[in-house]
């Protein structure tokens, strides 16, 4: 669970440090100032979640970096708040450089001792003291680390983890890197992890976020503008601080031609309720009218669905799918965005259905499903138009098939693999499941937090097209517009799983509680202004 609200940049090991730089030689706040607000943020965040903490023990195992100066912080101030804590240096003390040797001398001004670990008979000495604690703190490497633990540190971390004690990570749980997503080697399993100004990748995404327990990001000094400014990769985590602001309360004196026209093009026989359940995403997302142009055949089932969308009968092929010859007419409606793909087929005429239309639409495009499929064998065709924003909203396999890759290499390179066909091709890709991406033309990716397990089944795809193409009709505003209705549709589903649990969740649970997550977005910006 991520504990996090405003912007949320997140960083590798080397701009960590560059804005750790730019904080103590531009700003000029001193790093054992940041240390020392790493240290109390810790504590803070320990006395959050354990309400005893005053009558826990506690050991804090140090490495010999800065890491270990932020556990020798944390031990100061739980010792200068009365707790019962012991402090173990996995290292020799004459190895501590710096801001952590400081802080390291402080302890030992205190009378507080420092149990200095150098070797295996050492660790044998003092683990079964370290075990009868009643919770760990780790602090023995950040994110700095770059190659996997082994020797000494191996078996600490195997001990830590076989204890089976809370254990409270400082930046991350050592042995993980803040350069991957993989855990390099064995680590350490967290119950808390506390991050220091921004997140990580393991900490957000999987497998590494599977050993992070909960995350709180801790604030500890470092403007955002220096942040910002840092050179690199851009990732960044949506955050209700930075959803929120594109949601603007309706003027009273509105219309439904002030929203937008939503066209889904999209059913099929036996599919009709992809079609609905995008068609409904849309209008519960505010899309002001919203039609659905879909084969001659579905488009009876699809009106007696619902009353609230208009159904347009296009020009189908025997077996009832979409022919080529619907595409003049589809051309001529006049909507603001259309979304193409929820259980269209892949007939021959519904692949130049859907080709036609990349080339020849005048408005923006949502491209999903069978849409995406349509140029499986002809990926070079799918390209942002120049002065047009085409948005794609592929599952991994679908991804898979236009990168000609497999699926699990989809999956072990999420992100690299989003932007690089984002800025390739020109579009907005949303990469979706567990954290879903959205890669922007220019090369920026943003990891959505909410969601749950339960969303994983048929029919959550069709429902964000809808959403994301609603939304886009509205705001005119792409990336916004992805943002938006993939934090809602995360949050509608979270929303829906407190309600009736993971397993039985559905797309309809989902569609009925977008309505409810667009109210708490609203409702606590009220609340704060």
């Amino acid at each position: 669970m991520l504990d996090c609200e405003s912007y949320m940049r997140i960083l590798n090991s080397a701009q960590m440090r560059d804005a750790d730089r730019r904080t103590v030689e531009d700003v000029g706040i001193p790093s054992i100032v940041l240390m020392e607000n790493a240290g109390r943020q810790v504590v803070a965040a320990i006395e959050a979640m354990f309400s005893d903490v005053g009558d826990l023990k506690i050991a804090v195992l140090c490495g010999r970096g800065s890491n270990g100066g932020d556990g020798f912080v944390v031990a100061r101030t739980l010792l200068q708040r009365g707790v019962d804590v012991s402090t173990f240096l996995v290292g020799a003390v004459a190895e501590v450089r710096g801001d952590a040797r400081t802080n390291l001398e402080v302890l030992g001004n205190l009378g507080h001792t420092i149990v200095e670990i150098n070797d295996s008979p050492d660790w044998e000495l003092h683990f079964s003291e370290i075990r009868g604690c009643d919770l760990l703190v780790d602090a023995l490497f950040g994110t700095g680390l770059k190659t996997p633990l082994s020797g000494l540190f191996e078996t600490v971390v195997a001990d830590i983890n076989a204890a089976d004690l809370p254990v409270v990570s400082i930046d991350l749980p050592s042995g993980l890197s803040a350069d991957s997503v993989e855990p390099p080697g064995p680590h350490v399993d967290a119950t808390l992890t506390v991050t220091l100004a921004v997140p990580k990748l393991p900490l957000v995404l999987p497998p590494g976020e599977a050993h992070c327990g909960d995350v709180v990001i801790a604030d500890i000094g470092i403007p955002e503008a220096v942040v910002a400014a840092v050179e690199g990769p851009y990732l960044e985590l949506l955050t209700r601080d930075l959803v929120r602001p594109l949601i603007e309360p309706r003027p009273a004196d509105s219309h439904k031609g002030d929203y937008g026209h939503v066209l889904i093009v999209a059913g099929g026989r036996g599919k009709t309720g992809a079609a609905y359940l995008s068609a409904m995403g849309a209008l519960k997302s505010g899309a002001g009218l919203v039609s659905v142009a879909t084969p001659a055949s579905s488009q009876p089932i699809l009106a007696a669905m619902a009353p609230e969308y208009m159904t347009d009968p296009l020009v189908e092929t025997a077996d009832g799918a979409i022919a080529a010859e619907a595409l003049e007419h589809v051309l001529t409606r006049q909507v603001d965005v259309i979304a193409c793909g929820p259980g269209l087929g892949t007939s021959a005429g519904t692949v130049a259905f859907v080709r036609g239309l990349l080339q020849r639409a005048g408005v923006p495009l949502v491209l999903d499903a069978d849409a995406l499929n349509a140029f499986a064998h002809a990926p070079e065709q799918l390209v942002g138009p120049e002065g047009r924003d085409v948005i794609i909203t592929p599952h991994p396999g679908e991804l898979a098939r236009l990168v000609g890759v497999t699926t699990a290499d989809v999956q072990a390179n999420r992100i690299e693999i989003a932007q690089g066909f984002a800025e390739t091709h020109q579009l907005y890709v949303i990469l979706k499941g567990h954290r879903s991406l959205i890669a922007t033309p220019e090369g920026h990716v943003f990891v959505n937090p909410t969601g749950n397990p339960g969303m994983a089944t048929g029919g959550m795809g069709d429902l964000l097209t809808g959403m994301v193409a609603a939304w886009l009709a509205q705001l005119l505003d792409a990336e916004a517009a992805c943002k938006l209705a993939v934090y809602l549709h995360g949050l509608a589903g979270d929303l829906t799983e407190v309600e009736k649990g993971e397993v039985a969740l559905t797309p309809s649970d989902v569609l009925a509680r977008l309505g409810d997550a667009v109210a708490e977005l609203m409702g606590r910006r009220k609340k704060e202004e």
